[in-house]
């Protein structure tokens, strides 16, 4: 297979995939013009339209999604197969991760300057942000994320547990008392964190025990660390990941709250698109992430219900 011919498929495939020239092209780091040169190079080659192009829309001939079918294949194996020679030499190339601001910060920064250490020649390119990206289209090798997954077209690796906390501060229970069951949240001043799935619906216990409470507050962020900070600051009650609220909990500047009520645990993941060969960087880093952050995580040590206890009697 000629150069010539590996874009025209290439830039085919994006635009197929894509459902547009634009994306197609964004996709690709190249120009709409080049990648409308490409594809219409393509169809002359062939002889046959392979795109129907309206203003608003691109879609497949009948004869352009036979195509692709058999031009992915062989894609695919095209990258295969040098991926699998550049891997002869360990994991090498440019990486590109993304993931959630508050844990990238406070969790994966030192993660991946360790992994930066050990594979000198991986580059990173991180972007930490709460945004939903899109693996494929946005061209990223794996992202980290927390909670539910919605997307079956990826795989995932679990790499840690999360457990959502609810707490408040000192200042704030001694001036408000403390909720004893989720029902009394309606009672108190609530700080929504506005990136959970459902902000003003809590929920509390587990299976079958799982209760729904609803909530609202004057205090709104889009950032568990603002939540968090407010929290600290004696405005309200949060629900937060452990991880963002784990050293003052630890500090006992906040104090978890309807511990018999805790719901279940979210999780960590990695995910990545799936490939016929994985790259080796790809490999290399799931599997250091899953090592990293095997067995209890820290975020959980260090403030439990019965350290708790043990700090009220020590201030007695």
């Amino acid at each position: 297979m000629t150069v010539d011919r590996l874009d025209e498929m290439t830039a085919f495939a994006a635009v197929a995939d894509a459902r547009s020239f634009t994306q197609g092209a964004r996709r690709l780091g190249v120009s709409g013009a080049q990648i409308s040169k490409l594809v219409a190079r393509l169809e002359d080659r062939l002889g046959a339209r392979l795109l129907n192009r309206t203003t608003r829309d691109v879609s497949l001939t009948d004869t352009g999604r036979a195509y692709l079918e058999r031009a992915k294949a062989l894609l695919e194996d095209f990258t295969a197969l040098e991926a699998s020679i550049r891997d002869q030499e360990g994991p090498s190339g440019s990486l590109k991760i993304s993931a959630p601001v508050s844990f990238g910060e406070r969790q994966l920064q030192a993660a991946l300057l360790e992994f930066a250490a050990l594979y000198p020649a991986v580059g990173l390119e991180v972007s930490f942000t709460d945004r939903m990206v899109n693996l494929v289209d946005e061209g990223m090798d794996v992202a980290v994320r927390i909670g539910r997954l919605t997307d079956s077209s990826l795989i995932a690796r679990k790499l840690a547990a999360v457990r959502m906390v609810t707490c408040a501060s000192p200042d704030y229970l001694a001036k408000h008392g403390e909720p004893k069951t989720p029902y009394e949240l309606g009672l108190h001043e609530t700080i929504i964190d506005l990136n959970l799935r459902d902000p003003f619906q809590w929920d509390f216990g587990q299976a079958t025990a799982c209760v729904y409470v609803r909530v609202d507050g004057r205090l709104r962020f889009s950032s568990p660390d603002a939540c968090v900070s407010a929290g600290r600051a004696g405005l309200g009650i949060v629900r937060t990941p452990a991880f963002v609220a784990a050293d003052d909990l630890k500090a006992g500047r906040l104090v978890p709250l309807l511990c018999g009520y805790e719901p279940a645990v979210i999780h960590v993941h990695a995910v990545y698109p799936h490939a016929r060969h994985l790259a080796a960087k790809v490999r290399a880093f799931v599997d250091f992430l899953a090592q990293r952050f095997a067995g209890e995580p820290e975020w959980h040590q260090g403030w439990t219900l019965e350290h708790r206890s043990q700090r009220a009697q020590a201030s007695t």
